[in-house]
């Protein structure tokens, strides 16, 4: 779990990333393909006979790293998207922010060499076990399919190597504190995160990770009923253990290892009753178990709060304490921490675990493994009792989800709000559940088994596998309305789970994010519930959340916490109406358009212009992806200029009544007076009204982008002038080494920023339709935007470029697209000449751009291309066969390796050997 706040997010100091691993070098006697593919020979070499094979037998050192990757839910419930978070800055929002530290970088972790070159790019998801919360899983899915797809693929890679036991294993679906939740919300959250898993992975988990590792034996009993194979725990949630009983050695004694002494090197089997074992002298059924990991609890420490992976050497080293010499036949050595750590938490550390997996760990003769395939080597030969009620971050249970433990608090802060907040949503939950029977037993066979199985409508919305889902659960034909009562219960209830997200619980006070947070989805089931059946909980809700006290004077409790953070953020569709009704004046909306989770249907539409005044009348039907509820609303919105807009929503109560209110309006608008155009729209509408401030902050900011627009360049063209003017004088000024007047150089600064800008705008349009000829038109636009550089940089000028580095990344990563992708050898030179003058280009403005996916397009390439290419060569001799039609001449194939060598790719090998 993760979190900006989290103490483990905190930047720390590390070496540089030179020292992050250790270099690989070319041994003597080795082909070219031995230099790329070094760790499988390796591996290969260790393990030379069938019959010793550590994939196959149980022998020698296995390791095991686990990463808990998880972001909690973050969407707004009212429009299912994460709005923007300004702490993320300068990226979106946290989750974004962590996907370039970590998820992606780990996809593609570069092995580098001593001069920063990269030689192999790993995907770490193919040897750590990992599991990835669904929530985070989705917002993958959704944001970057290339590295969604790159996780799935490594867990099948996983599968192939591992005899069948890939390496990813699923979450309970939404990070709930199981042993907090009652019986039947434990069933769903482990149904659902399964079904979530199959359909991503394409296979039934056979392991599960627990939020923060929370457990007792009612939790067991409800994974075992589920077919989880085995869980991950931490030592000290062990109390005793001892060596399963055989035919030769009937009754073996208990060891007490309640101080997190159990030996982490092996796997234990937890056996229960029938009714989930819950004291010590019941009698057990021997077919009811779960097997169980301890992870190395010191060396996952060392990962996540010390220095174990300041290098790959140094992380060998530490897992190499753990191993044990008293001669067993196999061990396992395995840490488990925040996947986060790798790259986010500890920046660059994804290399480090790259060189481990594909060099340190293989050297040293040991198995990269996984917990699933070591279970199958290794059956356990030991059985372990737990304690009660326990989890890896509280050491007192469970209290830190529930009570003022002491865990998570800071400073003079307190967390007495901590059993009220459960208290309420506890009392909600219940609550909710008379509302879900009541209500669902008219539309489900069976209400519960509907809620278990929704999962597969939330994994896929369409009307088609909507219909279908229905169809299987419901009791009657269900009209249209009893159609959106029953997604409004289903959502009801999945709001009600989304409400015990741990996270809301971890930190030191209510209202953080966290805590209101799940307190909005608990404001979103309460107002689903009210449509369904009219109910109404809010106000008992709320004086419940009255006995929450918050440590922020400006809130005092509970009730304040939602009356000013939750209740002032929930969203009509009313207020989806004005959003559209306002942005439609600065953008041109299709008939349909999207609108975050409601799908827009513009049945009519006017816009008239008179002056400085705008006024635009329509009727919309607004449908929610998510509920199919719809709406049928009219709206009229003026803009009066400037920053003032007026916009009212009503009803639509039918075309007559419609077409003369727009008729009235527009006659009113005639007289180009906004007084009389405000008071004929508000005698129709009401005095209800909704301004700039009523759009969602996304849009908002675009438009006030767009209203800023003329000043901003009134002022740009102004600046210039002065610039112009003063240009033989600012050359003066430096020429003599003199202290230039702020005014003028600022007006230099935005004057040539401004030029940049517009020229890479330019550029970027007129390379979006690239050909095998770059155009004329777009190398002189290179050409202008270098001469612009060296103005710049002879005028010392500092210039402010915000969307230049993003403009410039696209066209070198469109440009090497071209190159390698649509290799023609007669335009070759002229592309591979642009490409170049784009990457100088950046350095003379100082841009630090991130060539991240330039390097891994070239590196793909390379390996999938250019090797054979000088294989090809290497094996002729320099002498080019009459039939080897596709071989490229060797000068293109140089610039292409010395190409890579400018990218950061280390080629010297190739370019060394070829002729």
């Amino acid at each position: 779990m993760t979190s900006n706040s989290d103490p483990r997010s905190a930047s720390q100091s590390h070496e540089p990333l030179s020292v992050l691993h250790e270099p690989q070098q070319q041994k003597n006697g080795t082909t070219p393909v031995d230099f790329w593919h070094g760790s499988q020979l390796r591996s290969a070499a260790a393990n030379p006979l069938p019959g010793n094979d550590p994939l196959q037998t149980a022998q020698g050192v296995y390791v095991t790293v686990h990463g808990h990757f998880y972001q909690p839910p973050r969407e707004n419930p009212y429009l299912d998207s994460i709005e923007r978070q300004p702490s993320a800055a300068p990226f979106h929002d946290w989750n974004e922010r962590i996907y370039h530290e970590c998820y992606r970088p780990n996809a593609f972790a570069r092995i580098l060499n001593e001069r920063g070159d990269v030689i192999e790019i790993i995907n770490n998801y193919e040897f750590l076990s990992f599991n990835i919360g669904p929530t985070l899983m989705s917002w993958l899915e959704r944001h970057d399919i290339e590295t969604y797809q790159r996780i799935l693929e490594a867990d099948r890679k996983s599968c192939a190597r591992l005899n069948g036991h890939g390496n990813a294993i699923a979450q309970a679906y939404n990070h709930i504190i199981l042993p907090l939740a009652n019986e039947r919300d434990k069933l769903t959250q482990i149904r659902w995160g399964k079904t979530d898993f199959r359909d991503r992975f394409g296979r039934d988990p056979e392991g599960m990770w627990l939020a923060e590792t929370a457990v007792d034996y009612a939790t067991l009993e409800a994974l075992v009923a589920e077919g989880i194979k085995f869980i991950v725990l931490a030592p000290s949630q062990a109390q005793r253990c001892r060596a399963i009983a055989t035919d030769d050695q009937p009754a073996n004694p208990w060891l007490e290892v309640s101080g997190g002494q159990i030996d982490p090197t092996r796997p234990y089997r937890c056996f229960l009753n029938k009714e989930g074992r819950r004291e010590r002298g019941e009698e057990l059924d021997s077919s009811l178990f779960i097997d169980i990991f301890f992870y190395d609890g010191p060396i996952s420490r060392d990962m996540g709060f010390d220095s174990a992976l300041s290098s790959s050497h140094n992380l060998a080293g530490r897992l190499g304490q753990a191993v044990r010499g008293d001669h067993r036949p196999s061990q396992l050595i395995a840490a488990a921490t925040d996947g986060e750590t790798f790259g986010h938490h500890k920046g660059g550390t994804e290399k480090c675990l790259a060189y481990a997996f594909a060099h340190e760990f293989p050297d040293r003769g040991w198995t990269v493994t996984n917990f699933a395939h070591y279970l199958s080597l290794q059956a356990p030969t030991w059985e372990v009792e737990l304690k009660p009620v326990t989890a890896w971050s509280c050491s007192h249970g469970v209290d830190r989800w529930q009570d003022d433990c002491g865990c998570g608090g800071g400073g003079l802060w307190n967390q007495q709000w901590r059993r009220p907040l459960r208290d309420s949503l506890d009392w909600l939950r219940d609550q909710l559940v008379k509302v879900y029977e009541d209500a669902g037993k008219k539309l489900f066979r069976d209400p519960w088994l509907a809620r278990d199985e929704y999962i597969q409508v939330i994994r896929d919305r369409s009307l088609t596998n909507l219909s279908g889902f229905l169809s299987r659960h419901q009791t009657h034909k269900l009209s249209a309305a009893e159609r959106v009562d029953a997604l409004h219960l289903l959502e009801m209830q999945r709001h009600a789970l989304l409400m015990y997200t741990s996270c809301g619980w971890f930190f030191e006070e209510l209202s953080r994010p966290e805590g209101v947070q799940i307190l909005r989805y608990a404001a979103r089931a309460l107002e689903l519930a009210g449509e369904v059946t009219g109910i109404q909980l809010e106000k008992a809700f709320v004086r419940r959340l009255a006995h929450a006290p918050s440590n922020v004077e400006c809130f005092q409790n509970g009730a304040e916490v939602y009356r000013q953070l939750v209740k002032s953020a929930q969203i009509s569709m009313e207020q989806v109406a004005a959003h559209y009704a306002i942005s439609s004046l600065f953008t041109s909306y299709p008939k349909d358009q999207p609108l975050y989770c409601y799908t827009a249907h513009q049945l009519d539409y006017q816009l008239q212009r008179m002056g400085s005044l705008t006024l635009a009348i329509g009727q919309l039907q607004l449908v929610s992806d998510i509920t199919r509820e719809s709406m049928q609303l009219v709206f009229a919105v003026v803009h009066l200029g400037g920053w003032d807009f007026h916009c009212c929503i009503q009803p639509f109560s039918g075309r007559r009544a419609y077409a003369e209110m727009r008729e009235r309006l527009f006659e009113a608008f005639k007289q180009a007076s906004a007084a009389q155009t405000i008071l004929a729209i508000n005698a129709m509408f009401g005095s209800q009204s909704h301004s700039l401030q009523s759009l969602f902050a996304e849009e908002r900011h675009r438009i006030m982008r767009l209203l800023t627009h003329e000043t901003l360049n009134r002022l740009d063209q102004l600046y210039t002038q002065v610039y112009r003017d003063n240009y033989g004088i600012l050359m003066a000024f430096h020429r003599d080494g003199l202290a230039v007047p702020q005014e003028l150089q600022v007006a230099a600064e935005v004057a040539l920023s401004h030029r940049v800008s517009l020229s890479l705008r330019a550029l970027e349009q007129e390379s979006s339709d690239l050909s095998a000829d770059p155009s004329t038109a777009s190398l002189n636009r290179l050409l202008e935007l270098e001469s612009i550089a060296t103005e710049a940089t002879s005028l010392r000028c500092q210039l402010n470029l915000p969307e230049a580095k993003q403009i410039l990344e696209r066209l070198v990563l469109r440009s090497l697209w071209q190159l390698l992708y649509h290799f023609d050898p007669a335009t070759s030179k002229t592309e591979l000449h642009r490409l170049e003058r784009l990457l100088t280009l950046s350095q003379q403005m100082q841009l630090g751009l991130s060539l991240a996916r330039a390097q891994e397009l070239y590196f793909q390439r390379l390996q999938h291309w250019l090797i054979p290419q000088c294989f090809h060569w290497l094996r002729s001799a320099g002498q080019m066969k009459a039939d080897a039609a596709e071989t490229m001449q060797l000068a293109d194939l140089r610039s292409l390796l010395i190409l890579g060598a400018r990218l950061g790719i280390d080629v010297t090998n190739w370019l060394n050997q070829l002729p």
